[in-house]
C-alpha cells in the first residue's frame, strides 16, 4: 500500500515542483512579449456588449498574461516525461511510478494535449488582437477530440454501458454512447468559463481532480489515479502564481485541455473502473454545472421573458454584480469545490 500511495503523491509533488519552477521562466517570457489582449471588452452571449462584465473586469483583462494553462499541462507533460524516462534508467527504483500506459492513460493525455494546443492557438490569436477562434469552431475542435475518445472507448475498449443512479447495473446504451460523450464534453467545455476571477478555476479543477485521483486510487486505476495527481500538482502550482493579483489566466490552453481531460476522466472510472465515474460527475462538477445552467437560464430569461433573470451570467460574475468582493466568490466557490468533491468521491465509493 506504501508503494501505491507514493505512486500517487510523488507525480502530484513532482509536477507541483516544476509547475513553480518553470513559472518564473513563463512569466518573463509572457511579459516581455506582452502576451495579453491588446483591447478590452467582452460580448454576450447574444451578441451584445458585455456591458456589467466590462464594468467589473475590464481594467483586469489589459496587462495580465494570457497562456497559464501552459503551466498545468506543461508540468504533467514533464513530470510523465520525467518518471518514464527514470523508469527506463533506473528501473527497480521508479518501478511502477511511470504512469504512461496504453490501457489508462494514452487517452486521456491524448485528449489533454489536443484540447491544451487548440486553446493554444486560440490565446496566440487573442494576444495579437485578431479574433480568437469562433466558439462553432472550439466547440467543433471539442467535439471531434470527444468524437475520437468515445470511439476508443466504444471500439476499442469494448465500453457500450454507463453508471446511472439507483440503477441495478450498468445502462447499456450501444452506439448511443458515442454521441452521449460527445455531449457530456461539450457540457463540461462549457463549464470552462469559470476562469474569470483570480483564483477561481485553479482551485476548482485542482478539487475535482483530486477527487477522481482518489476514485481511480480505491479502483486501484493507479497510472490513471497518478495523472489526476499531477494535474491537481500543476493546477497548484497555477494557482500559487494566480491568486489575487493573477500573474496570468488559465485561458482557453489550460480549459479546453481540462475540461476534455476531465470527461475522459469521468468515463474511465465509470463502467471501464467497475465504477459511478459518470453519475458523481455532476457533483464533483457542481461548479461547471452551475455556471452552464446560469448561462442557459440567462439566455432562456431574455428570449422568453424578455428579461435577464441574473445581474450578469455566468453565476459568479452575478455575485461580483451583487457587490460581493472577488475573494469573497472565490473562497466560496472553493468551499463549495471542495464540499462537492468529498460528497462525489464517497459516493463513488459506496
Amino acid at each position: 500500500m506504501t508503494s501505491e500511495v507514493m505512486q500517487i503523491f510523488l507525480p502530484a509533488t513532482v509536477a507541483f515542483l516544476i509547475g513553480v519552477g518553470m513559472t518564473p521562466f513563463l512569466t518573463h517570457f509572457l511579459y516581455a512579449r506582452k502576451m495579453w489582449k491588446p483591447q478590452a471588452g467582452k460580448i454576450a452571449l447574444d451578441g451584445s456588449p458585455a456591458t456589467e462584465f466590462n464594468r467589473l473586469h475590464e481594467s483586469r483583462e489589459v496587462g495580465t498574461p494570457r497562456f497559464g494553462g501552459v503551466v498545468v499541462w506543461g508540468s504533467v507533460v514533464l513530470t510523465a516525461a520525467l518518471l518514464q524516462v527514470m523508469w527506463v534508467l533506473f528501473p527497480d527504483s521508479f518501478d511502477g511510478l511511470a504512469f504512461i500506459s496504453r490501457s489508462q492513460t494514452w487517452v486521456p493525455l491524448a485528449a489533454l494535449l489536443a484540447g491544451a494546443l487548440a486553446g493554444l492557438l486560440d490565446d496566440l490569436y487573442e494576444v495579437q488582437g485578431r479574433q480568437g477562434l469562433r466558439l462553432r469552431v472550439r466547440l467543433g475542435i471539442v467535439a471531434m477530440v470527444a468524437l475520437l475518445c468515445a470511439w476508443w472507448f466504444y471500439s476499442k475498449l469494448e465500453v457500450t454501458a454507463i453508471s446511472f443512479p439507483f440503477s441495478q447495473g450498468p445502462v447499456e446504451l450501444g452506439w448511443l454512447f458515442i454521441p452521449f460523450f460527445v455531449l457530456v464534453a461539450l457540457f463540461i467545455y462549457a463549464g470552462g468559463v469559470i476562469d474569470g476571477i483570480d483564483g477561481l478555476a485553479g482551485g476548482l479543477f485542482a478539487a475535482m481532480f483530486s477527487a477522481y485521483a482518489g476514485i481511480a486510487f480505491f479502483q486501484q486505476q493507479f497510472d490513471l489515479a497518478a495523472l489526476c495527481a499531477s494535474v491537481a500538482g500543476g493546477l497548484l502550482a497555477f494557482l500559487w502564481f494566480n491568486v489575487p493579483p493573477a500573474r496570468f489566466y488559465l485561458s482557453e490552453t489550460g480549459t479546453m485541455g481540462l475540461t476534455l481531460l476531465l470527461t475522459v476522466v469521468a468515463f474511465s472510472t465509470d463502467v471501464l473502473g467497475n465504477g459511478k465515474g459518470i453519475t458523481v460527475l455532476p457533483v464533483i462538477g457542481l461548479p461547471l454545472i452551475a455556471t452552464v445552467a446560469s448561462n442557459i437560464l440567462q439566455v432562456a430569461g431574455k428570449k422568453i421573458l424578455g428579461r435577464k433573470l441574473l445581474r450578469i451570467a455566468p453565476l459568479h460574475h452575478h455575485f461580483e454584480a451583487l457587490g460581493w468582493p472577488p475573494y469573497k466568490v472565490v473562497m466560496r466557490y472553493w468551499i463549495v469545490g471542495v464540499v462537492a468533491a468529498i460528497i462525489g468521491m464517497t459516493i463513488a465509493l459506496l
